[in-house]
């Protein structure tokens, strides 16, 4: 496939770029930083003029597009006033998608965001292990952006039923040289609590991303997307009974299974994440 993909020099794109190219796909990456050359295009995603001309095709070097990974954003709370980020990301959002349609682009894969879940969890989740079928919680700006992408999403694909969306929520996103820092975390349960002790790999990410332009069909979905494991070694069952007594476990929770759930991700796309800081710390 010939995708865009924005946002590739970031922490998770970069690893979605070598997953797709590896895997025998064209990838441009579309970001305010990057190394001039082929595969990457210098595109300011809240210029809508600028994404739509990118998207549609760049003089002779690049054509029109199969499909779009969405990534570019600013990446998380407490980066920029809230003001900015929201106008930043919304912005960036409906440019790509309203582009995309434009563009006769019917396959859209996003990373929406493991905080409309109500991170970081100052008010206990419904119950444990969370997964996508309670409603959208926002506790900040750059999650009330998200839950808006979420809802713009699902408006969209109503308006065209041949459309495919896949919005991620992602969990926190890790390199394997993060991972030394883990063992740390054991000292104190609630240092890790704020997203109930979950990460997820980039090169499991980039999995996701894959499976989704393969197998995602027409509609929206969201789909948590984490690793197998927890960030701590204590049992999950443990850590949840001492840090959210009274939060229902939804169902038994085995060693330090995750507590964001992925079974979602696993059905529809056959997610299966290969990377833990267990294996590589």
């Amino acid at each position: 496939m010939k995708i865009a993909l924005t946002g590739g020099s970031g922490k998770l794109g970069r690893s979605v770029v070598k997953r797709l190219v590896d895997d025998g796909h064209d990838v441009t990456n579309f970001d305010q930083f990057g190394t001039r050359g082929p595969g990457y295009l210098k595109v300011d995603l809240t210029d809508y003029g600028q994404v739509v001309d990118a998207i549609l095709g760049l003089d002779e070097r690049v054509g029109t597009f199969d499909a779009i990974v969405h990534l570019g954003a600013i990446p998380a709370p407490g980066i920029l006033p809230d003001v900015a980020t929201f106008h930043n990301n919304i912005l960036s959002t409906y440019n790509v998608f309203q582009a995309a349609r434009r563009a006769g682009i019917k396959k859209i894969v996003y990373a929406s965001s493991e905080t409309v879940l109500g991170l970081p969890f100052d008010i206990d989740p419904p119950y444990i292990p969370v997964d996508e079928e309670y409603p959208a919680r926002p506790e900040s700006t750059y999650s009330l952006v998200k839950h808006l992408e979420e809802t713009m999403a699902k408006e969209l694909v109503r308006w065209d039923p041949t459309l495919s969306i896949t919005g991620f929520r992602f969990s926190n996103v890790m390199n394997p040289d993060d991972y030394t820092e883990f063992p740390s975390f054991d000292s104190d349960a609630t240092k890790r609590k704020w997203n109930l002790w979950g990460y997820i790999d980039g090169r499991d990410g980039a999995q996701a991303v894959a499976l989704a332009l393969e197998k995602a069909q027409p509609g929206f979905e969201a789909m948590i997307i984490a690793a197998a494991d927890t960030v701590m070694s204590r049992p999950s069952a443990e850590l949840a009974a001492e840090v959210f007594p009274n939060v229902e476990l939804k169902r038994e929770v085995s060693g330090t299974e995750t507590l964001l759930s992925i079974d979602k991700a696993r059905r529809l796309l056959g997610y299966d994440p290969q990377h833990s800081w267990r294996h590589e710390a």
